[in-house]
């Protein structure tokens, strides 16, 4: 299995999963040239992707869905009420091949599964996932909402994850956002800090690396997104920080 982070932050996200003969793109926060040229750069071709998979229905997960629907042929996988919202948020356009999945159900592509694990960020119907083949489990675990119920145990069960690590919660306290968006970022709606996601990575001894994804323009550096995990996690993890504005190389499973 290998995975590239094509881009991630709040100005677009989507991340690249080939496995077992399967390729995936988690999102489509990114112009679909974009996505395209970076795919190529690795010898990776987006009409050969199988599928497109929404996380949920904010503009830097699922803006350019219909761009690639339309211009590229892929089918878009997305929850009912995830598409409901973003269709009534963002201008999608036309779209011929939509393939529902409830955030909480299970999607097959041969030998290949992606798990929705369901999410309290603040989308219509956010998920989480799972990817599964051949004993390997990668997650992709983004705008979490907060440490909910049985997340621990999802990052246990993985050999590695794309994990969100938003903020640091000194820059946010004394940072230039107002006092209701500090509350939203924090609160149990909006994204975890580096800490929490730290916390997590510390008690999943199966992890051979983690890539922090997610990290905030103006709450966050990944000097200090990574110093903070060492400290907590220790030094046998991989950790790798996903850029805002390029892929960040090809990680294998």
């Amino acid at each position: 299995m290998i995975a590239i982070s094509l881009q991630s932050g709040s100005n677009g996200n989507c991340i690249y999963v080939e496995t077992c003969g399967v390729s995936l793109l988690f999102d489509a926060g990114i112009s679909g040239v974009q996505a395209e040229q970076r795919l190529a750069a690795y010898g990776r071709e987006i009409r050969r992707v199988d599928a497109v998979i929404i996380s949920h229905d904010h503009s830097d997960h699922v803006c350019h869905a219909g761009v690639y629907q339309r211009k590229y042929g892929l089918p878009i996988y997305i929850t009912p009420k995830t598409l409901e919202a973003a269709s009534k948020r963002h201008r999608l356009g036309r779209l011929d091949d939509v393939r529902h999945f409830r955030s909480d159900g299970l999607i097959r592509f041969g030998e290949v599964s992606v798990e929705a694990v369901p999410t309290p960020h603040d989308g219509a119907d956010g998920a989480a996932f799972v990817v599964s083949a051949r004993n390997k489990r990668l997650g992709i675990l983004a705008d979490l909402g907060h440490m909910f119920d049985g997340l621990d145990r999802v990052v246990a069960s993985l050999d590695a994850v794309f994990i969100e690590s938003n903020y640091d919660p000194g820059m946010l306290a004394g940072g230039p956002y107002p006092a209701y968006l500090k509350e939203r970022i924090s609160g149990p709606s909006g994204h975890l800090s580096n800490i929490e996601a730290a916390e997590l990575l510390a008690d999943a001894a199966r992890l051979k690396w983690a890539c922090l994804v997610h990290l905030s323009e103006n709450n966050n550096l990944p000097g200090i997104a990574l110093s903070t995990h060492r400290r907590i996690v220790g030094p046998e993890l991989v950790l790798h920080t996903a850029c805002r504005y390029s892929p960040t190389g090809v990680f294998s499973v």
